[in-house]
């Protein structure tokens, strides 16, 4: 599969991801991390909450996250 982003700019790049939000495939460049709260255990009582991180193309990433909106530097 190919980045919607490179493709629709032209050129091929493979995916390293597909954005949580509308499904689009992202490459590298494209992809953006954000984290988002998740609720673990029991229904019933008192839940727990774990932050789990989620990938995102750069329309989502702007529009649901705006702090993962610019890409975050490799290590």
């Amino acid at each position: 599969m190919h980045c919607l982003d490179c493709q629709t700019a032209g050129s091929n790049s493979p995916c390293v991801g597909v954005c949580r939000r509308c499904g689009a495939g992202v490459c590298a460049q494209h992809a953006r991390i954000a984290t988002h709260s998740m609720r673990l255990g029991p229904v019933i009582g008192t839940p727990a909450e774990a932050e789990a991180r989620t990938v995102l193309c750069p329309l989502c990433a702007a529009a649901w996250a705006p702090t993962a909106a610019t890409p975050t530097p490799a290590p």
